[in-house]
């Protein structure tokens, strides 16, 4: 698999109608079904847990709206389930519902069938609930690596547009480090495109850059610096992602889970709401779909120019 290259002919078009416009995205899923927990909270002791994904999500809702932003709201079919009117809602407020699997299994603990039933099984309940056609999908974790390429074989024979479900790095809980950085199409003879999550270079090493864990604990203006070399050097929109329990601080802690994990998960909680409103007045923001559209053009254009 090798990285498209970028054609400096070809600049014009990521900015030819002002600031580039990166693709924003939340990974709904509630703070109790995080990989980081899975060995911790059983799948069946969900349902007894304190729901909090309608309060955050509203607020996140409310947030964007305030600075004009538009993105893709990734969602468990879980969720959607016992949610119905919330993704009413963010379809209604001009956002794109899209897919994150039923229940937040990552994709290398499926086979290919069961994989193809997980997908369906999210998508008519999404669908249903929101009264949109889904065209998108993330993996929970970003679980589609090395390991489960045949991932994408059933994500187009499924009609998926897009997945936005690579993290282009090495990382001890993800990452497919050989994949390009930006957007590619996986599959020789199919239009399914893929949106890598952002990553910035540093000394010739891919530093991740596109929200979680790292926009909470690193300081802002790390991600001020990665947006900017994505978008003005390379120009390339960013991708960007975060979870509606990052900006709740008063969730339930997990005591019994291993102290890296509990790290991860609660650092700077109470500082993410800032930050993001910070993020998204800053920059141009926009649907994943949107961006989707425009990178597969750039794709074509690219082949056009290299043939």
């Amino acid at each position: 698999m090798n990285a498209p290259q970028f054609s400096p002919r070809l600049a014009p078009l990521a900015g030819r109608n002002g600031p580039v416009v990166n693709g924003l995205s939340v990974d709904v899923e509630d703070w109790f079904q995080v990989g980081a927990f899975e060995d911790v909270i059983e799948r069946d002791q969900w349902g007894a847990l304190d729901d909090r994904v309608d309060r955050n999500v509203h607020r996140i809702l409310d947030l964007f709206d305030a600075a004009g932003a538009y993105a893709t709201f990734f969602t468990l079919g879980w969720v959607a389930e016992r949610h119905g009117a919330l993704l009413r809602e963010i379809a209604d407020r001009g956002h794109e519902i899209a897919s994150h699997g039923w229940d937040h299994q990552r994709v290398f603990r499926m086979d290919k069938a069961s994989f193809a039933q997980d997908i369906d099984r999210a998508r008519k309940v999404l669908e249903d609930a929101s009264g949109q056609a889904v065209k998108g999908y993330r993996a929970p974790s970003f679980s589609i690596d090395a390991r489960t390429p045949w991932a994408f074989d059933v994500l187009a024979e499924q009609g998926y547009s897009y997945s936005s479900s690579v993290a282009p790095v090495a990382h001890d809980h993800y990452g497919w480090r050989e994949a390009p950085r930006f957007a590619f199409r996986p599959l020789k003879d199919s239009p399914l495109l893929e949106l890598p999550v952002t990553t910035a270079m540093f000394r010739g090493k891919r530093l991740a850059a596109g929200g979680g864990g790292f926009f909470r604990v690193l300081p802002y203006a790390f991600s001020r610096w990665a947006i900017r070399q994505v978008n003005r050097r390379e120009g390339r929109p960013a991708v960007f992602y975060f979870h509606p329990w990052e900006i709740d601080p008063g969730q339930p802690r997990v005591a019994g889970a291993p102290l890296k994990s509990r790290l991860r998960h609660y650092t700077n909680l109470e500082r993410m709401a800032g930050k993001l409103e910070q993020l998204v007045r800053e920059f141009r923001w926009g649907r994943m779909d949107a961006v989707a559209k425009r990178e597969a053009l750039r794709l074509r254009l690219e082949a056009a120019v290299s043939g």
